[in-house]
């Protein structure tokens, strides 16, 4: 009995063991690694972060960017995203050689903290058009005013050095490396990994919404968000080269259907492609006057299926897909990141000509093959009599037996002579003796 109160005891203790553990359990840091251009799958990404560290309420969420840059719309979205997080954002621009280009650098001013790898650079930032050109004087200044605006209640806090380095980033195209940013107070540290970045934060005060916030990251568990396939392949889908090499194979698959009709694996494949480049140039900043070569180009190549000119239309074509992939792609202004490369693309169109005449030659080819089935196909077979009078009998060739008729220029024919079938006159054949 007296046994009782001790196992109680124990129990009791063992479960406050198990609700002290759980508590230093809580104690995380969600790292995110946001490597790519600023598009529409990354904002995702960064919203599936945010929302997964206050689930499981995180100490800190850590976004390691490395990004050329992207679309502005998309750049705002983040930015809003991040300042209503109910969990501290950090963003880290990381690692070595890693960028904060254009709108990732308004990215990283967004976050509660900023931080910045050794060997890193950020700025950069004037907008351009959706369509990858420079905007007009007056577009131009109501988007810089418009960005400046946005980042300012963050930047401002930061001193006047920080603030006018930023707008110098959007007004000038500035950019800066890390010590210089941090000179400025533009960031707020430099840290050479992530747990140098955790150490440097404990005890770092952060404004949230709700007032100043105290971190505590010493001993933190780091727990990794990656991409998940679909935003990974979403994000591969705006690279201008992956998009133009779908937009290629699927203008290709197409007309291979074209020319030999009857078959799906072609049409789905080109089917496929071109929906996935459609996503891709949805979202890139093309411009859309390329298309209209493109268009011509894929009319050149069907024509050349109805009505073959020995590849002059096909050559026409290729010239017409080149040049459209370029202008679509390729216009001036577009950021280097965001241009597709011109010997992919001149490579890409030769090959594709190449392949398409070389499809169109077997289609001919088998269009100027005699028939190989049925009654026309026995012209020229040989065969044997098996009953002959006269001018008329009965013949057995390939295996089957026909009734026959002796060729004017044909000697006599006798059963059992071999003969050869020189014209098939309906169910009947006209036969010479061999």
């Amino acid at each position: 009995m007296k046994t009782r109160p001790i196992l109680l005891l124990l129990i009791i203790l063992m479960g406050f063991s198990q609700i002290v553990l759980a508590q230093g359990s809580n104690s995380v840091a969600i790292v995110l690694t946001a490597d790519g251009p600023i598009m529409p799958p990354m904002l995702e990404y960064i919203k599936r972060g945010i929302e997964t560290a206050e689930q499981r309420d995180a100490e800190v969420l850590v976004i390691q960017l490395n990004t050329p840059g992207g679309s502005v719309d998309t750049m705002l979205k983040i930015i809003a995203a991040i300042r209503d997080s109910d969990a501290p954002v950090v963003v880290y621009v990381a690692p070595k050689n890693a960028i904060a280009g254009s709108a990732g650098a308004m990215i990283t001013m967004a976050g509660h903290a900023s931080a910045m790898a050794p060997e890193t650079s950020i700025g950069a930032s004037s907008p351009i058009s959706s369509s990858g050109e420079n905007l007009n004087s007056t577009a131009d200044e109501k988007a810089k005013q418009l960005i400046k605006a946005a980042i300012r209640p963050f930047v401002t806090p930061r001193g006047e050095d920080a603030l006018q380095l930023a707008e110098a980033m959007i007004d000038e195209a500035k950019a800066v490396t890390a010590d210089e940013a941090l000179d400025a107070k533009l960031v707020d540290f430099i840290a050479a990994d992530t747990e140098d970045l955790l150490q440097r934060l404990n005890g770092f005060t952060v404004q949230m919404e709700e007032g100043p916030l105290t971190l505590d990251t010493e001993n933190i568990e780091v727990q990794p968000l990656a991409m998940s396939f679909i935003e990974q392949l979403l994000l591969m889908l705006t690279d201008p080269n992956i998009a133009f090499l779908l937009l290629a194979i699927g203008v290709q698959a197409i007309l291979i259907e074209l020319s030999s009709p009857g078959g799906w694996v072609a049409g789905f494949i080109g089917a496929v492609c071109l929906t996935l480049a459609t996503y891709g140039l949805g979202v890139l900043p093309v411009n859309w006057f390329g298309g209209i070569f493109l268009i011509i180009a894929f009319v050149l190549f069907a024509l050349d299926i109805k009505a073959p000119t020995h590849g002059a239309l096909t050559t026409a074509g290729v010239a017409s897909f080149i040049v459209g992939a370029l202008v679509l792609f390729n216009s001036p202004g577009t950021p280097q990141f965001q241009r597709v490369s011109a010997p992919l693309v001149i490579g890409t169109g030769f090959f594709l000509g190449m392949l398409f005449f070389a499809t169109l030659l077997v289609a001919l080819r088998a269009r100027r093959t005699p028939i190989q089935i049925g009654s026309e196909s026995l012209t020229g077979k040989t065969g044997t009599a098996q009953m002959f009078e006269g001018e008329a009998g009965q013949v057995h060739v390939e295996g089957e037996s026909w009734s026959a008729k002796k060729a004017p220029e044909s000697e006599p024919i006798s059963k059992g002579d071999k003969i050869e079938v020189v014209e098939v006159r309906g169910l009947r054949l006209i036969v010479k003796k061999k």
